[in-house]
């Protein structure tokens, strides 16, 4: 399901009925456990949120033009989806979330990389990622980023 939409409340306009609350109450969740500096935007046309380039000029290193992604949430075709960079890109973060996982949830984790998938939008441990959201800085990320992507140049 891609969504074309220039804006967040495009997206979320756009959106079906079954997906407008639990995607809306997603959203509040990351944005009120966020640390400040990150900044809500559309990125690859799913609401983000990314390190401004006011934070860090040099952007994204496939696409330096843009803000340094960090977390998207996205309506898909059979579930919700959750990409969160950190979480794949910090082993202490991923091990954590994987071990906490089944204490708030009855389903089976579903994750890729950086995507954890929603099957089922009853399913979304919203604690879970309110804590998950509130673990990584703009600046801590900005480290692990450096660290582990643009050494690589």
């Amino acid at each position: 399901m891609q969504i074309k939409a220039s804006t967040i409340r495009e997206y979320f306009e756009q959106l079906p009925e079954d997906r407008k609350k639990p995607m809306r109450k997603l959203q509040r969740v990351i944005k009120q456990h966020l640390p400040s500096g990150f900044e809500e935007r559309m990125q690859y046309s799913m609401p983000s949120y990314v390190v401004p380039h006011n934070i860090y000029p040099d952007g994204y290193h496939c696409s330096p033009e843009i803000p340094l992604p960090f977390v998207s949430i996205a309506s898909q075709k059979n579930f919700i989806a959750l990409y969160h960079m950190g979480i794949y890109a910090n082993n202490e973060i991923h091990y954590w979330f994987v071990k906490s996982y089944p204490n708030h949830c009855k389903s089976k984790l579903d994750m890729g990389k950086s995507c954890i998938r929603f099957k089922k939008p009853d399913d979304i441990p919203y604690d879970l990622i309110a804590e998950l959201m509130s673990k990584m800085t703009p600046h801590d990320w900005i480290m692990l980023y450096e660290m582990n992507y643009r050494k690589k140049k």
